[in-house]
């Protein structure tokens, strides 16, 4: 079995996010082989270092969201590959949202296409970090304008978690 964790990060937080996945996925995996005659390889990769996805049994793909929207790598991967995440089970996460609750709540505005093409299983939004010295001009005023709190807000447990139900639904299949 050999799985694939891609995740579009502009500043590296939601790259973080995917390392974690990829080690929990690793983890719970192989707490799953059970006779350890199955093998289990987990690669974790940016989007554009992804040249097919035919060689994986099983896709995470995921973004870092900004106004609503995910980064043009997680999306172009997903376009350029839609029939083959169609054919394999494929999990979407974005990461984004900030504050203590994580505004804004509601899905990134360019999901929903990706989880038709793809068939996801599942698309889950994770609370992410805002350093606003590592931001640009344009971004230092879009925060400023919603009024974004600074800060890491990703819950790790949650990420986790969600890694371990993933590595839980591959075993059974």
């Amino acid at each position: 079995m050999k799985v694939l964790v891609s995740a579009a990060s502009k500043h590296g937080a939601t790259s973080e996010v995917a390392e974690e996945i990829g080690s929990a996925l690793r983890e719970a995996l192989s707490a799953h082989g059970g006779d350890g005659e199955e093998e289990w390889m987990v690669e974790v990769l940016p989007p554009g270092q992804v040249g097919s996805v035919e060689s994986y049994d099983a896709v995470v793909l995921g973004s870092a969201v900004y106004a609503g929207h995910w980064l043009e790598g997680a999306k172009e991967l997903a376009r350029t590959h839609a029939a083959e995440l169609a054919g394999r089970p494929t999990w979407l996460f974005s990461v984004g949202p900030v504050g203590e609750p994580p505004r804004p709540e509601e899905d990134p505005v360019d999901v929903a296409p990706v989880l038709e093409a793809s068939g996801a299983r599942d698309h889950r939004i994770f609370a992410g970090k805002l350093d606003k010295g590592a931001l640009g001009f344009a971004e230092k005023a879009i925060v400023l304008a919603l009024r974004a709190p600074e800060g890491d807000f990703r819950d790790w447990d949650a990420i986790r978690g969600w890694a371990s139900g993933i590595a839980a639904d591959l075993g059974r299949g």
